[in-house]
Protein backbone atom coordinates (compact mmCIF):
# COMPACT_ATOMS: atom_id res chain seq x y z
CA UNK A 1 0.00 0.00 0.00
CA UNK A 2 1.13 3.54 -0.70
CA UNK A 3 -0.16 6.77 0.85
CA UNK A 4 0.15 10.42 -0.07
CA UNK A 5 0.40 13.11 2.60
CA UNK A 6 0.09 16.75 1.51
CA UNK A 7 1.82 18.92 4.13
CA UNK A 8 0.61 22.53 4.21
CA UNK A 9 0.86 25.52 6.55
CA UNK A 10 -2.81 26.21 7.36
CA UNK A 11 -3.90 29.11 9.55
CA UNK A 12 -5.65 29.75 12.86
CA UNK A 13 -6.80 33.14 11.53
CA UNK A 14 -7.95 32.40 7.97
CA UNK A 15 -10.41 29.51 7.70
CA UNK A 16 -10.04 29.49 3.91
CA UNK A 17 -6.27 28.98 4.02
CA UNK A 18 -6.54 25.19 3.99
CA UNK A 19 -9.19 24.98 1.26
CA UNK A 20 -6.76 24.60 -1.70
CA UNK A 21 -5.07 21.72 0.15
CA UNK A 22 -8.38 19.92 0.62
CA UNK A 23 -9.41 20.61 -2.99
CA UNK A 24 -6.17 19.27 -4.47
CA UNK A 25 -6.30 16.23 -2.16
CA UNK A 26 -9.85 15.51 -3.33
CA UNK A 27 -8.74 15.72 -6.97
CA UNK A 28 -5.90 13.26 -6.40
CA UNK A 29 -8.11 11.01 -4.27
CA UNK A 30 -10.51 10.65 -7.20
CA UNK A 31 -7.73 9.26 -9.41
CA UNK A 32 -7.36 6.23 -7.14
CA UNK A 33 -3.57 6.46 -7.53
CA UNK A 34 -2.98 6.11 -3.78
CA UNK A 35 -4.57 3.78 -1.26
CA UNK A 36 -4.76 6.74 1.12
CA UNK A 37 -4.55 10.54 0.67
CA UNK A 38 -4.21 12.69 3.80
CA UNK A 39 -3.82 16.40 4.54
CA UNK A 40 -1.53 17.58 7.35
CA UNK A 41 -0.99 21.13 8.68
CA UNK A 42 1.27 23.21 10.91
CA UNK A 43 -1.45 25.56 12.17
CA UNK A 44 -4.53 23.35 11.90
CA UNK A 45 -5.65 19.82 12.57
CA UNK A 46 -4.59 17.21 11.67
CA UNK A 47 -1.09 18.28 12.63
CA UNK A 48 2.07 17.10 10.84
CA UNK A 49 2.97 15.24 14.02
CA UNK A 50 -0.18 13.14 13.94
CA UNK A 51 -1.02 12.61 10.29
CA UNK A 52 1.80 10.20 9.48
CA UNK A 53 0.49 7.93 12.22
CA UNK A 54 -3.06 7.92 10.85
CA UNK A 55 -2.19 6.12 7.62
CA UNK A 56 -2.16 2.33 7.34
CA UNK A 57 0.24 2.18 4.38
CA UNK A 58 3.86 1.22 5.03
CA UNK A 59 5.10 3.48 2.22
CA UNK A 60 4.24 7.18 2.47
CA UNK A 61 4.97 9.98 0.00
CA UNK A 62 5.06 13.37 1.76
CA UNK A 63 4.74 16.41 -0.52
CA UNK A 64 5.13 19.85 1.11
CA UNK A 65 2.60 22.34 -0.29
CA UNK A 66 5.10 25.16 0.19
CA UNK A 67 6.69 27.55 -2.29
CA UNK A 68 10.35 27.42 -1.32
CA UNK A 69 12.97 25.40 0.50
CA UNK A 70 13.59 26.85 3.93
CA UNK A 71 12.51 26.80 7.55
CA UNK A 72 9.31 24.80 7.14
CA UNK A 73 10.51 22.27 4.59
CA UNK A 74 13.98 21.81 6.06
CA UNK A 75 13.25 22.03 9.80
CA UNK A 76 9.61 22.01 10.88
CA UNK A 77 8.13 19.22 8.74
CA UNK A 78 11.03 16.72 9.09
CA UNK A 79 11.16 17.36 12.85
CA UNK A 80 7.41 16.93 13.34
CA UNK A 81 7.34 13.78 11.20
CA UNK A 82 10.33 12.47 13.21
CA UNK A 83 12.25 11.52 10.08
CA UNK A 84 15.24 9.50 11.27
CA UNK A 85 18.59 10.76 9.94
CA UNK A 86 17.14 13.83 8.21
CA UNK A 87 19.63 16.45 7.10
CA UNK A 88 18.89 19.20 4.53
CA UNK A 89 22.17 18.29 2.81
CA UNK A 90 20.54 15.01 1.75
CA UNK A 91 18.55 17.06 -0.79
CA UNK A 92 21.87 18.30 -2.25
CA UNK A 93 20.06 21.44 -3.40
CA UNK A 94 21.12 25.00 -4.19
CA UNK A 95 17.67 26.23 -3.18
CA UNK A 96 15.59 25.03 -6.13
CA UNK A 97 16.88 21.49 -6.73
CA UNK A 98 15.36 19.46 -3.87
CA UNK A 99 13.80 16.27 -5.18
CA UNK A 100 13.38 13.43 -2.68
CA UNK A 101 15.01 11.55 0.14
CA UNK A 102 13.83 8.24 1.59
CA UNK A 103 13.92 7.84 5.37
CA UNK A 104 12.26 5.84 8.12
CA UNK A 105 9.85 6.91 10.84
CA UNK A 106 10.92 4.32 13.35
CA UNK A 107 8.22 4.72 15.97
CA UNK A 108 5.54 4.52 13.27
CA UNK A 109 7.22 1.78 11.19
CA UNK A 110 6.82 3.77 7.97
CA UNK A 111 9.09 4.37 5.01
CA UNK A 112 8.72 8.02 4.03
CA UNK A 113 9.68 9.49 0.67
CA UNK A 114 10.12 13.13 1.68
CA UNK A 115 9.76 15.31 -1.45
CA UNK A 116 10.89 18.82 -2.30
CA UNK A 117 8.30 21.62 -2.11
CA UNK A 118 5.82 22.01 -4.96
CA UNK A 119 6.91 25.62 -5.52
CA UNK A 120 10.29 24.70 -7.00
CA UNK A 121 9.11 21.91 -9.31
CA UNK A 122 9.36 22.62 -13.03
CA UNK A 123 5.65 21.87 -13.44
CA UNK A 124 4.88 24.96 -11.32
CA UNK A 125 5.92 27.10 -14.28
CA UNK A 126 2.98 25.68 -16.23
CA UNK A 127 0.62 26.42 -13.32
CA UNK A 128 1.68 30.08 -13.30
CA UNK A 129 0.97 30.34 -17.03
CA UNK A 130 -2.32 28.49 -16.56
CA UNK A 131 -3.24 31.02 -13.86
CA UNK A 132 -2.68 33.81 -16.38
CA UNK A 133 -4.95 32.02 -18.85
CA UNK A 134 -7.62 31.59 -16.18
CA UNK A 135 -7.73 35.23 -15.03
CA UNK A 136 -7.83 36.57 -18.59
CA UNK A 137 -10.15 33.79 -19.82
CA UNK A 138 -7.79 33.49 -22.78
CA UNK A 139 -5.95 30.19 -23.42
CA UNK A 140 -3.62 32.00 -25.78
CA UNK A 141 -2.78 34.95 -23.52
CA UNK A 142 0.76 36.21 -24.06
CA UNK A 143 1.33 38.55 -27.03
CA UNK A 144 0.77 42.15 -25.97
CA UNK A 145 0.80 41.20 -22.27
CA UNK A 146 3.30 41.54 -19.48
CA UNK A 147 3.46 38.96 -16.69
CA UNK A 148 4.54 39.70 -13.11
CA UNK A 149 5.37 36.74 -10.85
CA UNK A 150 5.06 38.03 -7.29
CA UNK A 151 6.72 36.54 -4.23
CA UNK A 152 6.88 37.51 -0.60
CA UNK A 153 10.64 37.98 -0.55
CA UNK A 154 12.59 38.10 2.68
CA UNK A 155 16.22 38.62 3.56
CA UNK A 156 15.83 35.88 6.16
CA UNK A 157 15.51 33.21 3.45
CA UNK A 158 17.35 33.72 0.17
CA UNK A 159 15.61 30.65 -1.27
CA UNK A 160 12.30 32.55 -1.18
CA UNK A 161 13.45 34.75 -4.06
CA UNK A 162 15.23 31.90 -5.87
CA UNK A 163 11.95 30.09 -6.54
CA UNK A 164 10.40 33.25 -7.95
CA UNK A 165 13.41 34.00 -10.16
CA UNK A 166 13.56 30.39 -11.33
CA UNK A 167 10.02 30.33 -12.71
CA UNK A 168 10.23 33.88 -14.03
CA UNK A 169 13.25 32.93 -16.13
CA UNK A 170 11.60 29.74 -17.38
CA UNK A 171 8.50 31.69 -18.50
CA UNK A 172 10.69 34.36 -20.10
CA UNK A 173 12.43 31.63 -22.12
CA UNK A 174 9.04 30.53 -23.48
CA UNK A 175 8.97 33.84 -25.37
CA UNK A 176 5.20 33.89 -24.89
CA UNK A 177 4.66 37.18 -23.02
CA UNK A 178 6.10 40.53 -24.14
CA UNK A 179 7.61 41.12 -20.70
CA UNK A 180 8.13 38.88 -17.66
CA UNK A 181 9.38 40.17 -14.31
CA UNK A 182 9.75 38.99 -10.73
CA UNK A 183 8.36 41.40 -8.13
CA UNK A 184 8.23 41.16 -4.35
CA UNK A 185 6.32 42.40 -1.33
CA UNK A 186 9.26 42.89 1.03
CA UNK A 187 12.25 43.53 -1.21
CA UNK A 188 13.15 45.30 -4.44
CA UNK A 189 11.72 45.39 -7.05
CA UNK A 190 8.45 45.86 -5.17
CA UNK A 191 4.99 45.03 -6.45
CA UNK A 192 3.83 48.44 -5.19
CA UNK A 193 5.46 49.96 -8.29
CA UNK A 194 4.24 47.34 -10.76
CA UNK A 195 3.39 49.83 -13.49
CA UNK A 196 6.93 51.26 -13.36
CA UNK A 197 8.35 47.92 -14.50
CA UNK A 198 6.13 47.22 -17.51
CA UNK A 199 5.54 49.01 -20.80
CA UNK A 200 2.71 46.67 -21.83
CA UNK A 201 -0.81 48.07 -21.61
CA UNK A 202 -2.00 44.78 -20.10
CA UNK A 203 -0.17 43.16 -17.19
CA UNK A 204 -1.10 39.86 -15.53
CA UNK A 205 -0.05 39.67 -11.87
CA UNK A 206 0.29 36.16 -10.41
CA UNK A 207 1.28 35.85 -6.72
CA UNK A 208 3.35 32.71 -6.08
CA UNK A 209 1.46 31.92 -2.87
CA UNK A 210 -0.17 28.63 -1.91
CA UNK A 211 -3.45 30.10 -0.63
CA UNK A 212 -5.33 33.36 -0.68
CA UNK A 213 -4.97 35.24 2.59
CA UNK A 214 -4.29 38.72 3.84
CA UNK A 215 -1.17 39.09 1.65
CA UNK A 216 -2.94 38.24 -1.62
CA UNK A 217 -6.40 39.57 -0.76
CA UNK A 218 -5.49 42.68 1.23
CA UNK A 219 -1.85 43.80 0.96
CA UNK A 220 -1.04 43.26 -2.73
CA UNK A 221 -4.26 44.75 -4.21
CA UNK A 222 -3.88 47.85 -2.02
CA UNK A 223 -0.12 48.11 -2.61
CA UNK A 224 -0.60 48.03 -6.40
CA UNK A 225 -3.32 50.67 -6.23
CA UNK A 226 -6.11 48.38 -7.45
CA UNK A 227 -8.20 49.54 -4.50
CA UNK A 228 -7.93 51.93 -1.56
CA UNK A 229 -9.71 49.47 0.71
CA UNK A 230 -9.60 45.71 0.05
CA UNK A 231 -13.00 45.37 1.74
CA UNK A 232 -14.64 47.15 -1.21
CA UNK A 233 -13.01 44.77 -3.71
CA UNK A 234 -11.41 45.62 -7.07
CA UNK A 235 -12.02 45.17 -10.77
CA UNK A 236 -10.31 42.54 -12.93
CA UNK A 237 -8.85 43.98 -14.97
CA UNK A 238 -8.34 47.13 -12.93
CA UNK A 239 -6.81 50.34 -14.21
CA UNK A 240 -3.63 51.59 -12.51
CA UNK A 241 -1.68 54.50 -14.01
CA UNK A 242 -3.42 53.90 -17.34
CA UNK A 243 -2.46 50.20 -17.54
CA UNK A 244 -4.83 47.23 -17.19
CA UNK A 245 -3.85 45.01 -14.26
CA UNK A 246 -5.19 41.46 -14.38
CA UNK A 247 -4.76 40.36 -10.78
CA UNK A 248 -4.93 36.56 -10.49
CA UNK A 249 -4.77 35.87 -6.74
CA UNK A 250 -2.78 32.98 -5.30
CA UNK A 251 -1.40 30.51 -7.83
CA UNK A 252 -2.02 27.69 -5.34
CA UNK A 253 -5.77 27.92 -5.92
CA UNK A 254 -5.31 26.89 -9.55
CA UNK A 255 -6.69 23.33 -9.96
CA UNK A 256 -3.63 22.31 -12.02
CA UNK A 257 -1.64 22.49 -8.76
CA UNK A 258 -2.81 18.92 -8.10
CA UNK A 259 -0.66 17.91 -11.07
CA UNK A 260 2.46 19.37 -9.42
CA UNK A 261 1.77 17.41 -6.22
CA UNK A 262 1.49 14.22 -8.25
CA UNK A 263 4.66 15.04 -10.20
CA UNK A 264 6.57 15.35 -6.93
CA UNK A 265 5.33 11.93 -5.81
CA UNK A 266 6.13 10.34 -9.18
CA UNK A 267 9.67 11.75 -9.05
CA UNK A 268 10.02 10.03 -5.68
CA UNK A 269 8.97 6.68 -7.13
CA UNK A 270 5.19 6.60 -6.67
CA UNK A 271 3.24 4.45 -9.12
CA UNK A 272 0.27 6.63 -10.07
CA UNK A 273 -0.82 4.92 -13.28
CA UNK A 274 -2.65 7.38 -15.53
CA UNK A 275 -3.43 9.82 -12.70
CA UNK A 276 -1.42 12.64 -14.26
CA UNK A 277 -3.43 12.38 -17.46
CA UNK A 278 -6.68 12.27 -15.47
CA UNK A 279 -5.81 15.38 -13.47
CA UNK A 280 -4.74 17.29 -16.54
CA UNK A 281 -8.05 16.45 -18.20
CA UNK A 282 -10.19 17.33 -15.17
CA UNK A 283 -8.43 20.59 -14.33
CA UNK A 284 -8.44 22.01 -17.83
CA UNK A 285 -11.98 23.31 -17.38
CA UNK A 286 -12.24 23.46 -13.57
CA UNK A 287 -12.74 26.78 -11.71
CA UNK A 288 -9.98 27.78 -9.31
CA UNK A 289 -10.04 26.24 -5.85
CA UNK A 290 -12.23 28.22 -3.49
CA UNK A 291 -14.09 29.99 -6.32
Amino acid sequence: MQALVIAAHGSHLNPDSAQPTYDHADTIRKTGAFDEVREGFWKEEPHFREVIRTVESDEVFVVPLFISEGYFTEQVIPRELRLEGWDPDLWDSDGTDATEVTLEVGDAEKTVHYCGPVGTHDAMTDVIVKRAETVTDDPDVGPGFGLAVVGHGTERNENSAKAIEYHTERIREMDRFDEVRALYMDEEPEVDDVTDYFESEDVVVVPLFVADGFHTQEDIPEDMGLTDDYRTGWDVPGIVDGQRIWYAGAVGTEPLMADVILERAVDAGADVGDALEQVESWTSETPAAGD
